[in-house]
Parts: C-alpha cells; sequence; structure tokens
C-alpha cells in the first residue's frame, strides 16, 4: 500500500497505541518535550519522558475564581481548558540573567545572556496559545528592538498543538477568532478522537519540519470518517464556550468610555494583585533589577515579569501616573482590547479566560466590556428616541 504524501494541511492518522513514538523520536532528535502534567490539583506545563506524564482521565472546572480537577471515566490526554500556566514562561521566563560581571585583576570580566538556549517541543499547545506567541512575536521580535533570546527559543521549537475537545467555563475563544481550531503557527496540530474502545490522533501537518516528524512514526492516511469525526469534535467544543466577548468596534468604543462609571465600580473590586498579568498568555511586561554580593566582587542584572497593576511599574519622576486602581486597571483591558491593535495591528487577548479563573476578586473581562457597550448602546437608544420624528417640521441637515 503507497505511503500516504504528507502534504502540509493534509491529514493523517496516529493510533494511540503508537503517540508514544512521537515522544520517543523528538527526544532523540534532541528536544526537551514539554507538556501538560498534573501536578499540586492543577494542570501545568512541565518537561515530560513519556506520554504517561499527561493528564490521562484528568479534565477540570472552571468559572469565576474557579479552577478545579475532576477525574472522569474517559482517558482522554487532552480534556481540559487552559490551566494556570501559559507557554509564555518557556519562551519569555519570568526570570532571566541578562548580563553578570566578576571582578578580575583590577578590572571586570562581563557575561551576556544567562544560559544555554534549550531546544523546546511544546506538546499540546492550544489554538488561542498559537495565537498568543504570534503576538507576541509582535512585541518582542518586531521593530528594531528585537529580544534575541526569544526570538532564538522560537526558531528552535517544534510546536504540537492540540485542537480542543472542550471548552473552559471561562473560554470564549471563538469569539476572538483564535479557536477552537489551530489555524496558524503549528508543525502539528492533533485532534483527539474517543470512539468507543477506539482511541486515535487526527494529524495535521502545518510545515515541512512537522511532516518529516511525522513520517518517522507509524501512521495512515485519514479516512472519511475521522476526519468527520476529528471535524465534530472541535465542532462540539466551539458550541461549549461558557463567555463570548462582542468585539464590534470595542477599541473606539472603549477610547469613548474613558470616564465610563464601570471603571469605578470595578475599581472596587480589584485588588490590583496582578493575577491576570501572570496567568495572561499575551502580557509581556518586566522590569530590571541590579544584584551585588557584599564584597563587590560579583554584579548581575536581571529581568524580571512585571504587572501594570503595581504602582512601582508606572513610577515617574517621584511618583505613579497610574496611583489609583481604577486607572490600572482601565490602562489593562483598554490596551488589551484597544490600543494593542494600534501598536501591533491585532488584539492582546486570545479569548483564554485565564484572567476570568484566576482573578480573585471574580472579575470578568467580558462582563465588563458588555456592561460598558450596553450602557453606552441604551444611552444613544434614548437619545435617538428624543429626537424629532421623520416629519416637514423636522430641522434637515
Amino acid at each position: 500500500m503507497p505511503e500516504p504524501s504528507l502534504k502540509i494541511g493534509g491529514q493523517v492518522v496516529i493510533e494511540k497505541e503508537d503517540f508514544g513514538k512521537l515522544f520517543d523520536l523528538l527526544a532523540g532528535m534532541g528536544y526537551r518535550i514539554v507538556g501538560p502534567t498534573v501536578r499540586n490539583g492543577a494542570i501545568v506545563y512541565d518537561e515530560l519522558t513519556s506520554v504517561d506524564e499527561l493528564p490521562v482521565a484528568w479534565t477540570d472546572e472552571q468559572e469565576k475564581s474557579t479552577y478545579r480537577l475532576k477525574q472522569q471515566k474517559e482517558k482522554a490526554y487532552f480534556d481540559y481548558g487552559p490551566g494556570p500556566q501559559s507557554w509564555k514562561r518557556y519562551l519569555h521566563p519570568p526570570a532571566a540573567r541578562l548580563w553578570r560581571a566578576e571582578r578580575e585583576d583590577g578590572g571586570f570580566k562581563t557575561e551576556v545572556g544567562s544560559e544555554e538556549i534549550p531546544k523546546y517541543a511544546f506538546i499540546g499547545v492550544r489554538p488561542c496559545d498559537l495565537h498568543a506567541m504570534s503576538i507576541q512575536d509582535k512585541v518582542l521580535t518586531g521593530g528594531k528592538h528585537e529580544d534575541t533570546a526569544y526570538s532564538l527559543r522560537r526558531k528552535k521549537a517544534f510546536i504540537v498543538a492540540v485542537n480542543c475537545r472542550k471548552a473552559g467555563g471561562t473560554c470564549f475563544c471563538a469569539s476572538m477568532g483564535t479557536g477552537p481550531r489551530a489555524t496558524i503557527g503549528f508543525d502539528l496540530a492533533l485532534t483527539e478522537v474517543i470512539d468507543g474502545e477506539r482511541h486515535y490522533f487526527v494529524v495535521e501537518a502545518g510545515t515541512d519540519k512537522g511532516a518529516e516528524v511525522l513520517r518517522g512514526i507509524p501512521y495512515r492516511e485519514a479516512g472519511e470518517l475521522e476526519k468527520k469525526a476529528a471535524r465534530e469534535t472541535v465542532e462540539k467544543a466551539a458550541g461549549e464556550m461558557g463567555r463570548e466577548l462582542d468585539t464590534t468596534g470595542i477599541k473606539d468604543m472603549l477610547y469613548r468610555n474613558l470616564e465610563h462609571p464601570r471603571w469605578d465600580k470595578v475599581s472596587e473590586r480589584c485588588l490590583t494583585c496582578g493575577n491576570c498579568t501572570m496567568v495572561c498568555p499575551t502580557c509581556f511586561c518586566t522590569t530590571v533589577e541590579d544584584y551585588t554580593d557584599l564584597k563587590g566582587k560579583h554584579a548581575e542584572r536581571r529581568r524580571k515579569w512585571d504587572s501594570c497593576f503595581t504602582t512601582d511599574f508606572s513610577y515617574i519622576h517621584g511618583g505613579s501616573v497610574r496611583s489609583s486602581a481604577k486607572s490600572r486597571y482601565r490602562q489593562w483591558l483598554t490596551h488589551k482590547l484597544g490600543s494593542w491593535i494600534d501598536q501591533f495591528g491585532s488584539s492582546g487577548c486570545v479569548g483564554c479566560g485565564r484572567c476570568i479563573t484566576f482573578c480573585p476578586a471574580g472579575i470578568d473581562i467580558t462582563e465588563e466590556v458588555k456592561a460598558i457597550r450596553d450602557e453606552t448602546t441604551a444611552e444613544v437608544k434614548v437619545e435617538n428616541s428624543a429626537r424629532p420624528e421623520n416629519t416637514d417640521d423636522r430641522p434637515r441637515l
């Protein structure tokens, strides 16, 4: 029987029994495999050595300020929503040394960078997180000031995406156009299908590199029924979205409402803890700190994630330019959904819902936008109803 051609965009099938061979093959190619696993009551990303470490038969329940794991009968590998971590921690690490200096022979010897850039294979990247990577690419590699460490990590990474079987209670990627099916940025994209006793993956090659890897493990051409099953799996996830966000004219709508009373209401609940920015897969803000030892022989500068919710972040010339919780929350939301579009040509939100799940105060970005939009729309309707009817007496332009 002739081997399938494995063209980019073509679909093949890998049986569950052969899925572990993908791990072995990537490890043999020198990749450090990172994927989802259960740690301390959550599904997080960590280095894996086999498929047995995947969250088999685990799922999660997510709502405002709520995240809990739950076991299920179906022994799926990827049946959960976006967790507390994103892939940002591997591409744009929470802390990194920029340089260090050692006193030597009356002078200093300096070393730039912190460590060898690893060669990662990311397993189980959700479509929303693929879009988040694309957005961070624009921020960290676009323009004149490229982050070379980030750029190198991206170039070395092999990405195995997973189309969603399940939407979380706080997911709204369908309304953001970023999921639940992977359309960009992957080498391979899997759709996990469990049909009775049969468990298999419909796999699409997104790049030549992906097709080359796929040739190293057993596969066969996907049949029409298998393609249909994969398609229906993703359609089911799209229909289960727990949230939606109306993005129609959102930038201008927010710009028109910078003094809307809703900002006061949300600031009464916002703790300015910065959790939303830490879990967000697109937030990129950092600060730098200098360290020296007590003997003055060693010094180094480190970069760490920071948040626009801290007063230190906007401290300029003797004070913070955003001293109130209202101004900091407004800055975060209007940047994410408004001025990000001016800066980078796309929204800064991918609809993963992490900021809703992990906000300790239960603040929901979709609710805040809807409240402003609804009240603005209501005001426009009232204004229109107050205008004169279309009679001969009505003033004409």
